[in-house]
């Protein structure tokens, strides 16, 4: 984004720069996204490789439809087997989602921000900045989470709308290195006003990963349902399947955290005089106040 103009932007500048800064460094954001999946990648092949058949409606002697693992039934000693691969196979890719999670949003933003600022990045260089993030970043999505869930308990319109207000905190987190709550602080002052932005900007995002989910992973859903007879074959189709997934995730998590990334810029320029600050050389730092917002969570 070299010689870019600080200003205002409309929602469509922004998505224009989201899809223009993606499209020039592609390689870039992917490989981010794609480094962290391959872990997620690794767990769910493994799952495929002990998935249980599916049962064929009217055949006898099948396990239950949708049955996740393979199971002996000759003896119990073969069943708590079972149930233990399962349950370490479960929370080894939950562990795997989190991280990948946290490290490919971390590191575009950290991306984003160097190219922002006119300045070079690298996959590696922005895979180790989040190192010393991490805690912060596990932080900023489990206040996250509790708070939406909060809100949903009230109706399911505060949730969203909590969701939307925090919707910068990453950003928050990595530029201006915050802790986790004060990370989402930050987010909900900056945001005021504009989570209608935010929503469709999430839109957009959710739209564009339902309909590349659907193009890379149906085809093989499809051929999963017409191989149940045979064990094998349908294997070949769910590992396909998780394949696919791999890189629908890799193409479409930049997109919504390079949009969320531009989003935040904009706010600060709009509610900060950020494009002054950059002309003052103190674009990591906030003006006096900004971070000290009241807390929603107090």
């Amino acid at each position: 984004m070299q010689n870019l103009d600080l200003r205002p932007l409309s929602l469509g500048e922004i998505l224009d720069r989201t899809f223009t800064l993606y499209k020039n460094n592609f390689v870039l954001f992917a490989g981010i996204s794609m480094i962290p999946q391959l872990l997620v990648l690794a767990f769910q092949m493994i799952q495929v490789f002990f998935m249980k058949i599916p049962q064929i409606p009217g055949q006898p002697n099948m396990p239950p439809v949708f049955s996740q693992w393979q199971a002996s039934a000759a003896s119990s000693a073969g069943l708590v087997a079972g149930i233990l691969i399962a349950v370490l196979l479960a929370i080894g890719l939950v562990v795997a989602v989190v991280v990948a999670h946290l490290l490919a949003n971390g590191a575009t933003v950290f991306a984003v921000s160097e190219l922002y600022m006119g300045r070079p990045a690298t996959v590696r260089d922005s895979l180790r900045s989040v190192r010393g993030h991490l805690g912060t970043l596990f932080g900023v999505a489990m206040l996250t989470g509790l708070a939406c869930m909060l809100g949903l308990i009230f109706l399911i319109i505060p949730g969203i709308y909590i969701f939307l207000r925090l919707s910068v905190s990453v950003p928050a987190a990595v530029v201006e290195d915050l802790g986790a709550r004060s990370s989402l602080e930050r987010s909900y002052e900056l945001t005021r006003n504009f989570g209608g932005r935010a929503f469709l900007i999430y839109l957009l995002c959710f739209l564009l990963a339902l309909s590349l989910a659907g193009m890379l992973q149906m085809p093989f859903s499809v051929g999963m349902v017409l191989s149940l007879k045979n064990p094998a074959t349908f294997r070949f189709w769910a590992a396909l399947a998780e394949i696919g997934k791999f890189i629908s995730n890799v193409l479409v998590t930049p997109v919504g955290t390079i949009a969320t990334s531009l989003f935040y810029y904009d706010l600060r320029v709009r509610k900060e005089a950020f494009d002054l600050q950059v002309m003052m050389g103190a674009e990591n730092k906030t003006l006096p106040g900004s971070a000290g917002v009241p807390s929603m969570l107090s």
